[in-house]
C-alpha cells in the first residue's frame, strides 16, 4: 500500500491551527490526503482549510473543539461524520498554567489531565477499532522530552506525557499484528508560536537549534511505519535525552532546572 492508501483518505490532526499541527496538515493535503482540523480556535482553522484547499486540491473540515473537554470525543466525532480516517495525530497538549502544582488551583491541573490524556486516549480507541477493522491506519502521539522526567514547573505536565508515552508504546505492540502503525514524536524545544509566546514573557530569546515544526512533521510521517518512538534530533539507535538509571534521572531534573534559569521559581 502507499502512504495515501495505507493512512488516508482522511487525515484527523488534533491541535491543527499553528506550529507542528498546522506543518502536519499542510504535508498530508500535499500528499493528497483530506483533513480533518481539530482546535480550540475557529478563526486560524477556517483560514487553514481554506488555504489547503487552495493550494492543494484537497478536502478540508473545520471544526473548532475543546479538547480538554469531557465531552471532546463526542464533538470530534460530530466533526467526522461518515469520513474515513485513516491517521489521527494528536498535536494537542501543552500546559498554559505556568506554575508550580501547588501555586495553581487543581482544576487547572484536571483539565491538563483531560487535554493531554483523556482526551488523546478516548479518540485512540474510537479511531483504532476502526482502523483495525480495515487492517491499516497510524496513529501519531505528539510528545515532549518532558516524558522522560519531571522537573520544577512541569509535574503535571511531565506526568501526562509520561503517561502518553507509555500507552503509545503498548498501543504500537497491540495494533501492530493488526496493519494499525504507532509512533510516538519525542520533541525538545520546538520554534512554534506558543513556544516564542512563552519564552518573549520571560525575556528570552527561542535561541538555536530549536526544531522547525516542518521538519517535526517531515520526520513524524517518515517515521510513523518505524514506532514506536521516534525523539526528534536523535538517530533511531541513540540514547537521546531519555536517561534510564535513578542517578541520571536525578541529575536530569538538577540539568534542567539550572538551564531554565529557574522559569518557574516562586510561581
Amino acid at each position: 500500500m502507499d502512504f495515501t492508501e495505507r493512512y488516508g483518505p482522511w487525515a484527523l490532526i488534533a491541535g491543527a491551527s499553528e506550529g507542528t499541527g498546522r506543518s502536519f496538515a499542510d504535508q498530508l493535503a500535499r500528499r493528497g490526503i483530506n483533513c480533518i482540523l481539530i482546535a480550540r480556535r475557529s478563526g486560524p482553522l477556517d483560514e487553514l482549510a481554506k488555504e489547503l484547499r487552495a493550494r492543494h486540491r484537497v478536502e478540508c473540515v473545520a471544526a473548532s473543539v475543546d479538547l480538554a473537554a469531557r465531552e471532546t470525543l463526542a464533538h470530534v466525532v460530530d466533526a467526522v461524520g461518515g469520513r474515513e480516517v485513516g491517521l489521527f495525530i494528536n498535536n494537542a497538549g501543552s500546559d498554559t498554567n505556568d506554575s508550580q502544582f501547588l501555586d495553581a488551583g487543581i482544576d487547572n491541573w484536571e483539565t491538563l489531565v483531560d487535554r493531554n490524556v483523556m482526551s488523546p486516549m478516548r479518540m485512540s480507541y474510537h479511531f483504532g477499532l476502526l482502523m483495525r477493522e480495515r487492517g491499516h491506519g497510524g496513529i501519531i502521539l505528539v510528545g515532549s522530552g518532558a516524558c522522560y522526567g519531571g522537573a520544577t514547573g512541569i509535574a503535571v505536565y511531565a506526568g501526562t506525557k509520561a503517561f502518553d508515552l507509555c500507552f503509545g508504546e503498548g498501543l504500537w505492540a497491540e495494533l501492530r499484528p493488526h496493519g494499525v502503525d504507532v509512533l510516538n514524536l519525542i520533541l525538545g524545544r520546538t520554534n512554534t508560536p506558543m513556544f516564542r509566546a512563552f519564552m518573549e514573557k520571560r525575556g528570552l530569546p527561542v535561541g538555536a537549534g530549536a526544531a522547525d515544526p516542518d521538519d517535526v512533521a517531515r520526520l513524524g510521517l517518515e517515521r510513523l511505519p518505524h514506532g514506536p518512538v521516534q525523539n526528534f534530533g536523535a538517530a533511531d539507535d541513540q540514547q537521546g535525552f531519555a536517561p534510564i538509571s535513578a542517578a541520571a534521572r536525578r541529575e536530569r531534573i538538577l540539568k534542567i532546572e539550572a538551564a531554565s534559569n529557574n522559569l518557574f521559581k516562586g510561581k
